[in-house]
């Protein structure tokens, strides 16, 4: 039985499928027809997916507007959808972006427009499906179809070694996938060998985690492999990145966009979904080496990135960077690091984008993306330049834009999990400032050459394309509490999959740490003040209740300031 709400929800999902079979219908030649017709689509489908921002219960950790329908009973499949505050967050963006690189497209695509915005359309349902989705079948069905597109997008539209750029983003992410379905059935199988019953429910794969939690070290870390290549692939994460500046470079601007935005989202999302919640021992015994690779991405991306002649380029490894940040805070396994990642999960879909579309900008009126070739733009392209401006102090994280509140939030998780790997990490946003800043400086400011004197600034469609992602990051960065508001129940759920207790912990820690400075009170001698304290728990500063956390929680293996 369909909800109005569940229905409203498929509709803003499959509208853009829909979309594209009616644009199959059209004759080739109707170029306005395609480009108006999709981008009227992707805002129809925006415009109901906002509805749900209005009507999310923040109080509730629950799936929302769920509903199943039997698939294929045989083998447990369900039509299974609903989505909690991290899904809706994705579903949201993924929506948000969709017009933006509809509209970027008009003067970019010179050829082939029909099959062009027909491929668009279909891989904005793919990246909907991947979020609504409660069945594991199902999950795996969007995430492979979603690469279809995705490959012709780079193979047709792209550079001048887009074949092998999208062969290449096609076998990492089909291996990825690969893996990933191979976790997924071995759960799968554990489930019935456990209960009898074949189930691909997302519910019933959480359910396991005690179960799986049994089994041998050697199974459950071979499993975690599995799911963790899956999606680091996607990601991507440091060594499994190799893809993705080929990928960005080769892409037409709005594929670009999407990769940034959306794309490598699904491998956080993944990291989200599944394995921290799934198989939580397991990630904390190989916790050490993914705190690693997130940091020698975050220190790697900004080094490579630093040395680039193409703009694009520069960009690219700039989201291996960033996106290393996204990884330290879920592997931080505590609230701050969990809602940190995910926030600027979120942020970096924003600023990266606004960044690739600057580069686009510039590439249609000069055919070039090298650095060397501009300088003093800011004369010929004011406008140009204030909005490139905003996006590049968006990315490095300026206070009062979005990336300031992501990279922080992430940091504090960081630093009460792991000290060490919080100062790494501020390693690498104090090189992000620098590559982002000395290629403003090098392409906005000097001496300006005759070419590029005679540049346009932005047209209304170019400015009103831009107008959402500036005002998106004003406002995530001056009024973040909404976005963190929708995060809080799901994050505080996760957290207690990973670590039971947790909270109740916690919130002992926090009264014996009340009680210890109400009995303090009075005393003659500061100095002292220390052995006032319960025996076995020392005085801390404010909000440091690490020492008695210890004393009162099971062992979360230096997790949620526990060390």
């Amino acid at each position: 039985m369909f909800t109005a709400n569940t229905t409203l929800m498929l509709v803003a999902t499959f509208l853009p499928l829909l979309g594209a079979l009616v644009l199959l219908l059209v004759p080739k030649d109707q170029r306005r027809v395609f480009e108006i017709g999709s981008l009227l689509v992707m805002i129809v489908s925006f415009l109901m997916s906002a509805v749900f921002w209005f009507g999310y219960d923040r109080a509730s950790d629950a799936v929302q507007w769920a509903q199943a329908w039997n698939w294929i009973p045989s083998i447990g499949v369900k039509f299974s959808v609903g989505m909690d505050g991290i899904s809706l967050l994705l579903w949201l963006l993924t929506t948000f972006i969709g017009p933006i690189a509809i509209a970027c497209s008009f003067s970019a695509i010179t050829e082939r427009h029909k099959e062009y915005y027909i491929w668009m359309l279909v891989l904005q349902t793919a990246m909907l499906g991947v979020f609504i989705t409660q069945d594991m079948f199902l999950f795996y069905l969007f995430w492979e179809v979603m690469l279809v597109p995705m490959y012709f997008l780079i193979a047709i539209w792209g550079g001048p070694q887009k074949l092998y750029a999208a062969i290449k983003l096609f076998l990492y992410t089909l291996a990825g996938g690969v893996l990933m379905l191979v976790a997924i059935l071995a759960i799968y199988f554990l489930q019935h060998k456990t209960t009898g019953v074949y189930d691909f429910s997302l519910a019933s794969f959480h359910a396991m985690a005690p179960v799986i939690a049994q089994q041998t070290k050697t199974y459950q870390i071979l499993l975690a492999l599995a799911f963790f290549i899956g999606f680091a692939i996607k990601v991507p994460m440091f060594p499994f990145h190799t893809w993705l500046p080929d990928a960005h470079v080769q892409a037409p601007t709005a594929g670009s966009v999407i990769l940034a935005a959306i794309l490598l989202k699904m491998g956080t999302y993944g990291f989200v979904r599944f394995l921290l919640p799934i198989l939580p021992d397991a990630t904390k015994m190989l916790l050490k080496p993914f705190l690693i690779l997130s940091l020698i991405g975050i220190i790697y991306g900004a080094l490579v990135a630093m040395i680039q002649k193409d703009m694009k380029k520069l960009v690219a490894y700039s989201s291996v960077s960033h996106l290393g940040i996204c990884m330290l805070g879920l592997f931080a396994l505590n609230p701050y690091g969990i809602k940190g990642g995910m926030f600027q999960m979120i942020n970096h879909g924003i600023s990266t984008s606004g960044l690739f579309l600057a580069v686009g900008i510039v590439y249609e009126r000069r055919h070039t993306r090298m650095i060397a070739d501009f300088g003093g733009l800011s004369k010929s392209m004011p406008v140009y330049a204030t909005i490139f401006m905003i996006m590049t102090m968006s990315s490095l994280g300026l206070p009062l834009l979005n990336g300031f509140i992501g990279e922080g939030v992430v940091l504090m998780g960081a630093f009460q999990a792991f000290p060490w790997a919080a100062v790494v990490a501020t390693l690498g946003i104090i090189l992000g400032a620098a590559y982002l800043l000395w290629m403003y400086q090098r392409v906005m400011f000097g001496p300006i050459t005759a070419v590029n004197e005679k540049m346009e600034d932005l047209n209304l469609r170019e400015v009103l394309y831009f107008a959402p992602l500036v005002v998106t990051a004003f406002w995530i960065g001056m009024y973040p509490k909404p976005i963190m508001d929708v995060m809080d129940a799901p994050v505080r759920k996760l957290v207690e999959q990973i670590t039971p207790g947790y909270h109740a912990a916690q919130s002992l820690a926090a009264q014996q740490a009340v009680a210890a400075k109400l009995g303090m009170q009075g005393m003659v001698a500061p100095a002292h003040h220390e052995e006032a304290a319960p025996a076995g728990h020392e005085a801390a500063p404010a909000g440091h209740e690490a020492p008695v956390q210890e004393a009162a929680a099971p062992e979360t293996h230096g997790h949620g300031g526990g060390h």
